[in-house]
């Protein structure tokens, strides 16, 4: 089946249902998301959204954190671009019914996280996110211009190379009609043929064993993007959130906020000492990219499988105040954290890099877009700032639908696309081909490409991956498609990329730790 739209957006996360928004003022709007809209890694932001919201804070001081966290990395023209817009977007957040919390004066009530000079952080309570989902959510269900397709993979974008022509230059000369996409639960493959499609598909966290992302966060734009030629750059820099709680055998992650650090919250060993003081002066508000290795430091020489994140100093009436669904997390595993330590690990939580863009968000191929955490935009560099990701979001969503909608009246669709072709496959006699591929994957990831790397452990990741690339690709030319079967060559795809442009990078820099370059270690 085909189907014609102007604004073909992939992705339900902020990003994709803001620019949605946005967008269908000017045309038709088709979101695809594979699974309900309010599953995506917006949906487990819990500490905030940063912004200049105070006298006393400057522009300045935003942008001077944000590049120092990004390690020398960042473009200096898009952190201060978006920095300066945030205000502007935090006031059309709140105009369409997301709620930020007030202190007792009336006042937003901002928090202060790792890496920040000041309190900058607008949230609500330790669910920010799933607020700003639901009130663009319930935003997009009300409009009649944007149809939402929930349970629908997005295969692969539709480029010319579908229609039998070579491309002559790479990269330049590609351009995007649209999208072949599995209706997962009638099992068929439709295609949807659009003006502008907006790649909006969120991270890469399923890479890995531990990770806060949703089970939904595997790479799929990025992959997409990168077999269709497009530019995409960074992928050394995963960042690992250093406090997600250690509960064996749930996943994702919970996540235990930054936030709660910025209210005072101590990282100790589990003798009770105390330990961020001897890597970084910040202590236990270092950035991120440093509080990561410095826990995964002492496991490792301690020979323990966590640390602890201890509140029990804390105002207890407060702290329930202000994170009551950590509370109630922890609560039903046996730990008040009014008076007993969280045990805490390190877990994949956010990639820098992505698909490249420009400061409206388009990429390398003509009428595609890529906005949110599947785009590299400059504004991370090495390791990005905490409660940086929702901000950036919201300002390339409204960016990418200023120029995006200038496109449309110029645009034809092209309806000579072909069908998507099924001859000669059959359903998959063993799930379990898949299933057992997807742990090897992981366990390669997160033993040899994780927080510390190596050039041996860099060099044996992409031995080992390359066999089940070989694998899976095999097997994907033969079967029926399916979700899972999708979903890992995406990460085959990613994971090769995160190894190879590791390789290719000659220090250690933000994320990005390779105990091979000890003269170029930065920051630890």
């Amino acid at each position: 089946m085909k189907t014609t739209v102007d604004f073909l957006v992939i992705g339900s996360g902020l990003a994709g249902l803001q620019f949605a928004l946005k967008a269908s003022r000017y045309g038709k709007v088709i979101i695809v998301t594979k699974s309900a809209p309010d599953v995506s890694s917006t949906w487990y932001a819990q500490g905030g959204i940063a912004a200049v919201i105070r006298e006393s804070d400057t522009f300045e001081k935003h942008i001077q954190d944000t590049l120092h966290s990004g390690n020398g990395l960042c473009n200096p023209d898009i952190v201060e671009m978006v920095i300066r817009e945030a205000p502007e977007k935090i006031r059309e957040l709140v105009n369409m019914g997301v709620e930020f919390d007030k202190n007792d004066n009336g006042d937003l009530d901002l928090a202060r996280e790792g890496g920040h000079s000041e309190n900058r952080i607008l949230h609500y309570k330790d669910v920010t996110g799933r607020m700003i989902e639901e009130t663009l959510i319930r935003r997009v269900r009300e409009n009649k211009n944007i149809t939402v397709r929930e349970h629908t993979f997005a295969i692969d974008l539709i480029t010319q190379h579908h229609l039998g022509k070579l491309v002559k230059r790479w990269h330049t000369d590609i351009t995007c009609y649209g999208a072949y996409v599995l209706d997962i639960k009638g099992n068929k493959v439709d295609t949807i043929l659009s003006k502008i499609t907006v790649v909006a598909t969120g991270g890469v966290g399923n890479l890995y064993q531990t990770t806060t992302n949703p089970p939904v966060a595997t790479g799929d734009g990025i992959a997409m993007v990168y077999r269709a030629k497009g530019i995409i750059e960074n992928m050394e820099f995963v960042q690992f959130h250093p406090t997600s709680l250690f509960h064996s055998g749930e996943r994702p992650s919970f996540l235990i906020t930054e936030a709660l650090r910025g209210f005072g919250a101590i990282l100790k060993t589990a003798d009770g000492n105390e330990f961020m003081e001897k890597y970084d002066e910040r202590g236990c508000l270092a950035p991120r990219d440093i509080v990561a290795r410095a826990i995964d430091n002492e496991m490792k020489i301690r020979g323990e499988d966590y640390v602890y994140l201890d509140c029990s100093h804390l105002d207890g009436d407060k702290l329930i105040k202000h994170f009551p669904n950590i509370y109630e997390k922890c609560l039903t595993i046996g730990i008040d954290i009014r008076h007993d330590p969280i045990p805490v690990v390190p877990a994949a939580h956010y990639l820098c890099g992505g698909i490249r863009v420009n400061e409206n968000g388009k990429s390398s191929i003509h009428r595609l877009y890529a906005i949110g955490e599947t785009s590299s935009t400059g504004m991370h560099g090495a390791n990005r700032l905490a409660s940086n990701s929702l901000l950036e979001a919201v300002v390339f969503a409204d960016r990418a639908a200023i120029e995006a909608v200038k496109l449309i009246d110029v645009i034809e669709i092209n309806e000579k696309i072909p069908e998507w072709n099924i001859e000669g496959t059959t359903l998959p006699e063993e799930m379990i081909l898949v299933t057992q591929s997807y742990r090897e994957m992981q366990q390669i990831m997160s033993n040899y490409v994780g927080i510390v790397r190596s050039n041996l452990r860099l060099q044996r990741a992409l031995s080992r991956l390359e066999i089940i690339y070989r694998e899976t690709e095999e097997l994907y030319k033969k079967s029926v498609l399916s979700r899972k079967l999708c979903e890992l060559r995406n990460l085959i795809n990613v994971g090769y990329l995160v190894i190879k442009m590791a390789q290719e990078r000659k220090e250690s820099r933000g994320l990005h730790y390779n105990i091979d370059y000890p003269e170029k270690r930065l920051n630890l």
